[in-house]
């Protein structure tokens, strides 16, 4: 593209990936390939550098393993006015390992992982609600919220909390038996990139959403 990319930045957890990619890629300059923790590098390494300010701009993907993502990650992409960013959001993970029918089943590591993730314990009201019905002795039921709801109240966040001024009604994404496996997420600053995706977002859509 031109004009191009000044640097590509991959991080991963697996070794033998990074390995892998050194193998195609490592001997350009313009790549940098990091094996660890994506959080880590990100917030004290990478983003601190890319601010708008600086008359920087950049892209990022984040392809969390289920809920192994800070929210600082996504707070600073949103504060430096200068990132659009790509999240996959991972809802599967979520039902499996903090949002459950009885949270008061939840381990004590699912709530750590979801805090985590969303930033603080937020997450809570948009995962669920007081039905209007009641159970015995007056009690009120706690509903749990779906899919939709969750993801809504996190794009919301990723306006009201993160910076970001623009974010895309997220694409559900699917696997071959139409379960919802993640959202595809997309925030930025631009205009222009939200007519761009906004139209490739809804192509998906037409289609019937997208298998992953």
């Amino acid at each position: 593209m031109d004009p191009p990319f000044d640097g590509f930045y991959f991080i991963d957890l697996a070794a033998k990936k990074t390995s892998y990619l050194e193998g195609l890629y490592g001997n350009r300059e313009d790549v940098h390939i990091h094996t660890g923790d994506a959080t880590e590098y990100l917030t004290k390494t990478l983003l601190p550098q890319i601010q708008y300010a600086n008359y920087n701009r950049a892209l990022c993907l984040l392809d969390p393993y289920g809920l192994h993502l800070d929210w600082e990650v996504i707070h600073q992409a949103g504060q430096s006015k200068a990132i659009d960013m790509f999240l996959n959001f991972p809802v599967m993970d979520m039902n499996r390992n903090a949002i459950w029918r009885h949270p008061e089943k939840v381990p004590e590591s699912g709530i750590q992982r979801m805090n985590r993730f969303w930033g603080d314990e937020s997450w809570r009201q948009a995962a669920y609600a007081e039905s209007a019905q009641t159970v015995l002795w007056g009690e009120p039921d706690i509903v749990k919220q779906d899919n939709d709801a969750i993801v809504s109240a996190f794009c919301e966040r990723l306006k009201s909390v993160a910076g970001f001024q623009i974010v895309l009604p997220p694409l559900p994404m699917k696997n071959s038996t139409n379960a919802v496996v993640y959202y595809l997420c997309f925030a930025s600053q631009s205009p222009v990139a939200e007519r761009i995706l906004t139209s490739i977002f809804d192509r998906y859509r037409a289609r019937g959403m997208a298998a992953g």
